[in-house]
């Protein structure tokens, strides 16, 4: 156990190390993905107030979490498979399980400050009072494990041009038809049960009910959808990493 856990610290520095160059850029465009997400929205709905800003003030923060994990995960895993440094990496006498978790690790620390950047933009923009759950944290952590293990997993199994085809519908998908920004009733009914078996749905419900636990709740079916969604990921992830091996 010591020796795996120091693993996972080393390969976490050497991850963070080898993306130095890329690592503020990529928080500089999640911080723009945050405040044009929550800006745009404005533009198009005009003014709005009540649970209808909530909705939007708190939909901003779960897109970022969402977008990081879903979208540049896998991209810059379809890359490094591209470039041979992903089969290096395979190489090494670590266990791949130990490789997934360092990867998950540094996509969340990454996905973090645009994702408080979004609320506190969504709360100066919209003028709304936020009833912050102490669970909110653990939860932003479980959204961001899960994304990021459904786009790893994803990049882990498709070729990469595929898996860079996945991640351009994700994002259309996650914009204009997922119940993140606005409710779901607002969607065709057979939209709607989609999204109770998929895992956006629970993502954006958690976080929101962690935001503003006065005017939302998290229900635990929608909980264990994504918990079963983010296991099976992370259990998938590292079969196709073994597999490699």
């Amino acid at each position: 156990m010591t020796t795996a856990l120091q693993q996972y610290g080393l390969l976490t520095q050497w991850q963070l190390r080898r993306q130095s160059v890329l690592l503020p850029l990529l928080v500089v465009v999640q911080g723009a993905l945050a405040v044009g997400t929550v800006l745009g929205f404005g533009i198009l709905m005009g003014d709005i107030e009540g649970q209808a800003a909530l909705y939007l003030a708190t939909g901003a923060p779960t897109i970022t979490l969402i977008v990081i994990g879903l979208v540049m995960a896998p991209q810059m895993l379809a890359q490094a498979k591209t470039e041979g440094s992903a089969q290096w990496m395979m190489t090494l006498p670590v266990p791949r399980l130990v490789f997934l978790a360092a990867d998950l690790t540094v996509w969340t620390l990454v996905a973090l400050p645009g994702t408080v950047l979004a609320v506190f933009v969504g709360v100066l923009r919209y003028d709304v009072s936020l009833d912050v759950s102490w669970w909110v944290l653990p939860a932003a952590l479980l959204v961001s494990l899960a994304a990021a293990a459904i786009g790893y997993t994803v990049a882990a199994l498709l070729p990469p041009s595929l898996a860079m085809l996945f991640t351009q519908l994700v994002v259309f998908v996650i914009l204009l038809f997922s119940p993140v920004s606005v409710p779901a009733d607002q969607f065709p009914s057979w939209l709607a049960s989609l999204h109770e078996v998929l895992p956006i749905a629970p993502m954006a419900e958690l976080v929101r009910a962690g935001l503003a636990g006065s005017t939302f709740a998290v229900e635990t079916g929608p909980l264990l959808v994504l918990i079963a969604w983010c296991a099976g990921c992370v259990a998938l992830a590292g079969a196709a990493l073994r597999r490699r091996g």
